[in-house]
């Protein structure tokens, strides 16, 4: 799994103009699913966000995690993050897992992360032509790859 973390002042993903996920101060994530994905990375990745400090202590120093600071998250699918450039110009997205496996391992990662965050998340809707409006604060943008865990 492939993830972008971005902390947000304010995030919306809409769908024809209706807003189908929302959330103020807290975190964006961007999730790309490869079919050699497994359960143990989405708990593993799911552990690692809702502990991720990324946010400012009262000396603003960044020491906090999302809940520490009572954010909230919004999780988008995006299968665009498995893209390879290493020949030609039009991107091949061959490693994204197809939808039969790349939709429940989404939906079962947002469940993780509810449950790691105490909380629900907000989401976008998988598969759909969606567009997200956000506010980068900071900007803080982290990527994070379950296969290279730094």
């Amino acid at each position: 799994m492939r993830a972008v973390i971005q902390r947000v002042k304010e995030c919306e993903v809409t769908i024809d103009g209706e807003s189908v996920g929302k959330i103020g101060h807290g975190a964006l994530v961007l999730l790309g699913v490869e079919a050699a994905d497994t359960e143990a990375d989405a708990e593993w990745l799911c552990g690692k966000i809702a502990r991720l400090r990324i946010f400012d202590d009262e000396q603003g120093v960044v020491n906090l995690d999302v809940g520490q600071v009572g954010g909230r998250v919004l999780v988008v699918s995006q299968f665009t993050l498995y893209a390879s450039t290493k020949k030609g110009n039009r991107p091949s997205y061959i490693r994204s897992a197809p939808e039969p496996v790349s939709r429940p391992m989404y939906e079962r990662f947002v469940e993780m992360l509810s449950l790691a965050l105490g909380e629900p998340v907000e989401t976008g809707r998988f598969g759909a032509d969606m567009q997200v409006r956000l506010v980068n604060d900071g900007p803080v943008t982290i990527c994070i790859d379950t296969k290279n865990r730094e």
